[in-house]
């Protein structure tokens, strides 16, 4: 049964795996519960498990109305969960610009590149959190430099409305 208190929803679900992603595990999350966040698919939560842990996620349709969250292996194993363990989520609509915490690197570096500002800005939301995620990966302060700067780099090298992660990676 899931309660509403200051638009945070909770609820009782289990782990469950992806069939056609080999490896994924994800938290349903029942059409009842989707509606009262609205009833869009395209939205980004703030997900709580167990109370102990909480992340950023997008909300996938599953059918029938229904949705999930994807939950990575090394989120699992610090929740000292596994597949159909039982969990209670609480989840809120992620009101941060990106959906994704951005780190201090890539700030820095946008703050002083104009035109790298200006072509990130242009990009897609999903295109922002993919630099954004790409940049993040990495623990060194010094490879997410390298990584903020290679990707802006290769953003601005790119043709305008037609960049691709590819590119951006350098990889084209």
């Amino acid at each position: 049964m899931a309660k509403k208190k200051n638009t945070e929803l909770s609820y009782k679900t289990k782990i469950n795996k992806l069939e056609h992603l080999v490896g994924m595990h994800y938290l349903k999350v029942p059409a009842k519960i989707i509606e009262q966040l609205g009833g869009k698919f395209k939205m980004r939560l703030l997900c709580t498990v167990n109370n102990k842990l909480t992340f950023q996620g997008g909300l996938v349709a599953l059918g029938k109305g229904n949705g999930y969250i994807s939950i990575n292996a090394s989120r699992l194993k610090k929740l000292g969960l596994k597949f159909k363990d039982d969990v209670i989520v609480s989840l809120k609509k992620d009101e941060s610009e990106f959906g994704m915490e951005v780190s201090e690197e890539l700030k820095e570096l946008l703050e002083q590149d104009e035109e790298g500002l200006r072509r990130f800005n242009m990009l897609t939301p999903g295109k922002q959190r993919y630099i954004i995620h790409y940049v993040n990966t990495v623990k060194s302060s010094q490879l997410r430099i390298n990584r903020a700067i290679m990707l802006i780099t290769n953003l601005k090298k790119s043709k305008e409305g037609k960049e691709s992660f590819r590119e951006m990676l350098g990889l084209d």
